[in-house]
């Protein structure tokens, strides 16, 4: 198992992107690639919700919105903390405007709309604790909801290098990390937050990690 710090996680990104594979495309790839995931794992599935961060968590989200959608899934999007401030997220929200996906604000909602699976993209490796507010409500939907929840490289609320669990964490069935493991995945604390643990390619060339800081 190959372990990254969250530091270590955006070095090989920014080396990938020196050498052609943008971000813009890393997000793509992350976003198919959890998507085959959650198909495989719920082969079945006629509806999704997709609870989006402003960033680029929520942009891997809106990438399995738009695949959902285009797969004729009931889709719908549930922005956390208002709309995207990423250029790569933003880009991917953009695109669900000429699909049938229902946009939703947190703060105009009880809980989430029924689905069978709920898609936590709300925050990434980039996350410290303790939650904010809107973060813990958003988090309490995701449990509460009765769906299976797979989450998006970590389960909201918990700290990508120290495992450490902020009160009100998502609690998931399915974790799909990109790349490579965070040390998260292997703390016992933290584990049992995370359900299942998939590591998925993004397509990151093997020469960018030589000599990680």
């Amino acid at each position: 198992m190959r372990i990254v710090t969250a530091a270590q996680m955006k070095q090989l990104e920014q080396r990938a992107n020196a050498c052609g594979l943008s971000y813009l495309q890393m997000m793509e790839n992350a976003g198919t690639a959890a998507y085959r995931e959650i198909s495989a794992h719920k082969p079945n599935i006629k509806s999704i919700v997709i609870v989006a961060g402003k960033g680029n968590n929520g942009g891997d989200g809106f990438v399995i919105a738009r695949l959902a959608a285009e797969d004729h899934l009931t889709v719908s999007v549930v922005l956390a903390e208002g709309m995207p401030v990423t250029h790569d997220a933003a880009a991917n929200f953009d695109r669900l405007a000429s699909l049938p996906v229902s946009i939703h604000m947190l703060s105009e909602m009880q809980s989430l709309p029924q689905a069978d699976v709920v898609v936590d993209a709300l925050y990434g490796t980039g996350f410290h604790e303790p939650l904010r507010p809107s973060g813990r409500e958003a988090c309490r939907m995701m449990n509460t909801s009765g769906a299976w929840i797979a989450a998006l490289d970590l389960p909201s609320g918990i700290h990508a290098d120290t495992g450490t669990v902020a009160q009100g964490a998502v609690r998931a069935a399915l974790t799909i990390t990109f790349d490579s493991c965070k040390p998260l995945h292997i703390n016992p604390d933290s584990i049992p937050f995370c359900g299942e643990i998939v590591c998925a390619d993004i397509g990151i060339p093997e020469h960018c990690r030589k000599e990680l800081i």
